[in-house]
């Protein structure tokens, strides 16, 4: 692979770095220029182009190609501009693919919730069975990171890296489908599209269907041929599954489908049903995904990560029997909460507090269809917590799962769920109750 022009990188995060480490490993004479739509343009040896400028450097023909980061979304008009004017627009996956695909069983795992869980434990089953497997995407490295390094690769995939990857997986994987990421793609319809193009291709591949999926007509029909998906689990490998899945930190039912879907692929991958059970029982809740912390008397979750209603919904279900505050709301992406504040008093939450910008929308539904639970809307997370100081007695467990992106308060989902974190530690933790006792 060699570059005959200069290139463009559009974005200047981890994928970006990794590209740029890349490009100069393989050409260390070659002009690299970047463009950032905010922030900094901190990328070494890279030349900055402001967004716009670029309209007459693609006149220009200053670069030969555009290295575009996931969180760009390819709709931007620039981009037809760009290819107007014969300039190619790639992905840090794709480059991956041109450069290291060839002699390596690829494992793509994409869909709208339970992804990083499935490829977590799918690459933890197979390390477990003695396969030399990496994990990249959105979990683990960056695609061009990982490069040679492993002849089995697990990816994790977002719809905005399945939209144009070019290569095929062996298998692709899609663990559950829900209206996501509309900004980004334009429309729902377009979301799905694109999330599918994993799967909605020709070619020989392996197919593999959480049980979400596998009700969902839009998936069935981007499976093509059925006689792709692999095959069902075993009435004894499912026994030993579930059997480890109730003994590890893997929490509820959707955990469940997420550890079945991740041993149907690592068996199929050339694991062994004894590296699958290890696999499960070394599991680690990633970051933000249910993430529990013993604060006094309190148990705190962490689940920042979910950005949809489904998402909150699987979460609350994961703690039956406790009483629940939920924190939830953020960035407006339309989405429908009607049938998750109908659910609210049967999953236990006895207090729900809501966020701007979506938190009125839940509130509206909530006093609706769960009268008796108390809502509370406030204007940012901190005044939310301090709201459940003042009403302690009425919860065990307080969960932040905002059904929505933080974009709008937030840089992203982390920086939320780690001042979740501290604010309810300085709020309920042991030296703050004995202040508020006094």
């Amino acid at each position: 692979m060699r570059f005959e022009e200069p290139v463009l990188l559009y974005g200047a995060g981890r994928e970006a770095f990794s590209t740029r480490q890349f490009l100069k490993s393989r050409q260390p004479e070659l002009k690299v220029f970047v463009t950032v739509d905010s922030g900094a343009a901190d990328i070494p040896e890279a030349e900055p182009i402001a967004a716009g400028d670029l309209p007459k450097a693609i006149a220009d023909h200053r670069f030969g190609l555009i290295v575009k980061s996931p969180g760009v979304s390819r709709y931007k008009p620039i981009f037809d501009l760009a290819r107007n004017a014969g300039i190619p627009i790639t992905s840090n996956l794709n480059l991956w693919g041109s450069a290291y695909r060839h002699g390596r069983t690829v494992i793509a795992i994409s869909g709208t919730k339970g992804k990083s869980t499935t490829a977590t434990l799918t690459h933890l089953m197979l390390t477990h069975s003695g396969v030399d497997a990496g994990l990249a995407g959105n979990v683990g490295l960056a695609p061009l990171e990982i490069a040679d390094k492993h002849p089995v690769v697990v990816f994790e995939l977002s719809s905005y890296q399945t939209a144009d990857m070019n290569f095929l997986p062996d298998i692709g994987a899609i663990t559950n489908l829900y209206p996501e990421h509309v900004d980004w793609h334009g429309s729902v319809e377009r979301y799905y599209a694109d999330k599918l193009h994993l799967i909605d291709r020709d070619g020989g591949f392996a197919v593999a269907l959480g049980r979400a999926a596998r009700a969902n007509a839009i998936v069935a029909r981007a499976v093509r041929d059925h006689r792709r998906l692999l095959r069902e689990l075993t009435e004894a490998e499912e026994t030993a599954i579930k059997a480890a899945t109730a003994s590890s930190r893997l929490r509820g039912a959707h955990n469940l489908d997420n550890a079945l879907l991740a041993a149907q692929i690592a068996l199929a991958a050339g694991g062994a049903l004894a590296g699958v059970v290890a696999g499960i029982g070394a599991f680690r809740p990633l970051p933000h995904r249910l993430e529990e912390h013993a604060v006094g008397a309190l148990t705190i979750v962490n689940d920042s990560i979910s950005t949809t209603p489904e998402a909150t919904k699987a979460a609350l279900a994961a703690y039956p029997g406790r009483r629940i505050a939920l924190i939830a709301g953020g960035h407006e992406r339309e989405q429908d909460y009607t049938e998750l504040a109908g659910l609210l008093e049967q999953r236990g939450v006895t207090t729900l507090v809501t966020l701007p910008v979506t938190g009125p929308r839940l509130a509206e539904a909530a006093r609706n269809l769960s009268p008796r639970m108390s809502v509370v809307e406030v204007a940012d997370l901190e005044a939310g917590i301090r709201a459940l100081a003042d009403m302690r007695e009425r919860f065990d467990t307080i969960i932040l799962s905002p059904g929505a992106p933080s974009y709008n308060q937030f840089k992203n989902f982390e920086e939320r769920g780690r001042r979740f974190v501290a604010l309810s530690r300085e709020m309920f933790g042991a030296g703050a109750l004995d202040q508020n006792a006094e």
